[in-house]
């Protein structure tokens, strides 16, 4: 028998039945730490770039929450669940980086945390596809979880 709460008796993937778990109010936040670059940075004005392509973080910030809402479809053992609220937020830390937090919220039976990092992630990756015509120097840095609340247990990371 495995240990593994993804593999069944047989050894092959399972998705984990969560059936008998209570249903609690669950966040995630998720953050991610993106190098622009002094070039891409410079464009923006009143915390916004327009590019080509449309403005760039209202943009990033649509495309976050899709990400958060199809993330059972992109990683294949996670429950489909009904997000009750996603807020993403983008700051500009210095002259080359930013920083995108992901805040994911439900009342179910399951976390959110692969929501909150999915969305993180979207996010950044459409800042660079809407900014690589200006610097293909761009690099996402870090994606992490930085809080988790409901379930078994809660999580706080720095």
């Amino acid at each position: 028998m495995s240990n593994f709460t993804h593999i069944n008796k047989k050894g092959n993937p399972k998705m984990v039945n969560v059936s008998d778990k209570k249903v609690t109010k669950r966040t995630a936040i998720a953050k991610a730490t993106m190098f622009l670059g002094d070039a891409v940075i410079a464009n923006f004005t009143n915390s916004e770039l327009i590019t080509k392509k449309g403005p760039v973080f209202q943009t990033a910030i649509i495309a976050g929450i899709q990400g958060v809402k199809k993330t059972s479809e992109l990683i294949p053992m996670c429950h489909p669940l009904l997000i009750n609220g996603v807020d993403i937020d983008i700051n500009i830390v210095d002259k080359e980086h930013i920083e995108v937090f992901c805040e994911v919220s439900i009342t179910g039976k399951t976390g959110v945390e692969m929501e909150a990092l999915t969305g993180a992630n979207i996010t950044c990756l459409t800042i660079y596809d809407m900014c690589k015509s200006i610097s293909q120097k761009m690099v996402i840095k870090e994606v992490k979880l930085l809080e988790k609340t409901g379930g078994k247990s809660d999580i706080k990371n720095e």
